[in-house]
């Protein structure tokens, strides 16, 4: 959207039914409203002829790993696969997914060359810049972000700056190399899941010793330097999913990473840590059975999105059906079609959310917190629980009545 109020765009994607919705004027993310897709000049095509006419292409294709947390660079190759016939000598292709440091000029590049007859640094050239929007987050739209660009050379360095600059408020940083800049991304993102792995450790220290995760932060946070993350599941296709992109680069190169990889391990057993707690506490209350009715108000890997892709919440769903519990899955925001499609879970109307002895607020969505108070009377039974992940409620408000539980 925002290279369309500057230049001719050409939108390409594979999925024929996203190309039909933004031609609608519907954007199934929530991130652009439709009267700036209907204002829009973009041109959205699924079909790669039409890339024929652009000389400067931007590739932001998911990075995923594979069941073995091994990375996933064939939604990359692809990509490379595209674009390489249509590629004329001139041309500039930038890169925005999340990789390991080299990975661009490493397999993208011969793609890219394999593809188009082409060479890489002197009949094309290469670009990196890595994609830094927060989803669901307004505060910080792409024009509010600094952006970092690198280019294979100086020249193209320069126009990808220029290009770029000319979009972003905030301006850009010129990295060194394409390798740095590769690196500087997936470093945020690792960064960011080994203070959560921390939190969450602590968060399991602190339930051990009879103390609140969240009084403990608001007291530490009192310190002018110290970092206020929170404890919680950590999924998505970036935080959950970039370190091992990193790890398995220096795996490759002979080092074996240590923290990066505890934080993982620490991250993805969260789930089944939360199951284990609230079927503990159920057993106290003498609510552990046949009968135990569980609802779980957000699906999503984060509030205020719909996208659902490697979403702990659905790991929670199952870890509590180890225990023979069926859950009751709840979200507005997720798509009942696409849930059930990719998890074999279907979604609940909230009229089905009654009698419930635990309530866990797994994903604080504006849209649910806007009437948790008003519905909690109507879903949960005498004597219930309501499991906070976030510690995003107002535990004062609650019943007396009404256990409680945050991570």
């Amino acid at each position: 959207m925002a290279f369309a109020r500057r230049f001719d765009v050409v939108g390409f994607d594979v999925d024929r039914r996203r190309i039909d919705t933004l031609r609608s004027g519907e954007d199934w993310t929530g991130e652009i409203e439709r009267d700036v897709l209907n204002a829009s000049t973009l041109r959205y095509t699924d079909n790669a002829s039409d890339l024929s006419e652009c000389n400067f292409f931007v590739v932001a294709v998911p990075t995923p790993v594979d069941e073995k947390c091994t990375p996933d660079f064939s939604l990359l190759v692809s990509a490379c696969k595209t674009i390489g016939p249509v590629l004329r000598p001139g041309s500039i292709v930038v890169f925005e997914s999340t990789v390991h440091p080299g990975a661009t000029e490493e397999i993208c590049g011969p793609e890219l060359e394999k593809a188009s007859g082409l060479r890489a640094g002197i009949d094309f050239k290469l670009g990196y810049s890595p994609e830094r929007i927060n989803p669901g987050d307004r505060e910080h739209p792409l024009e509010k972000i600094v952006k970092i660009v690198s280019g294979q050379d100086d020249e193209s360095a320069d126009i990808i700056a220029d290009v770029y600059g000319k979009i972003i408020d905030a301006g850009v940083h010129r990295a060194s190399s394409i390798k740095v800049a590769e690196a500087a991304k997936v470093l945020e993102n690792t960064q960011r899941d080994i203070n959560i792995a921390l939190m969450n450790e602590m968060s399991k220290i602190c339930d051990l010793v009879g103390i609140s995760t969240s009084e403990v932060l608001k007291a530490a946070g009192t310190k002018w330097n110290f970092l206020r993350f929170s404890p919680g599941l950590v999924g998505g296709h970036c935080i959950g999913v970039d370190p091992y992109y990193l790890t398995s680069k220096a795996q490759e190169l002979g080092y074996q990473p240590e923290v990066i990889l505890a934080g993982r391990r620490i991250n993805d057993g969260m789930a089944a840590h939360v199951a284990s707690k609230l079927v503990q506490m159920l057993a106290r209350k003498h609510r552990l059975g046949r009968s135990t009715r569980v609802g779980i108000l957000g699906m999503t890997f984060k509030e205020d999105v719909p996208d659902i892709r490697n979403s702990k919440v659905v790991d929670l769903y199952h870890a509590l059906g180890d225990y023979g519990i069926e859950p009751i899955a709840f979200d507005p925001m997720a798509d009942k079609s696409q849930m059930e499609h990719e998890y074999g879970i279907t979604l609940a109307d909230r009229s089905e959310l009654s009698n419930l002895d635990v309530v866990i607020l797994a994903v604080p969505h504006r849209v649910i917190l806007k009437t948790f108070w008003n519905d909690l009377p109507l879903m949960i039974a005498d004597g219930g629980m309501v499991c906070d992940l976030r510690s995003a409620l107002d535990r004062s408000r609650l019943p007396s009545l009404i256990g409680y539980w945050a991570l």
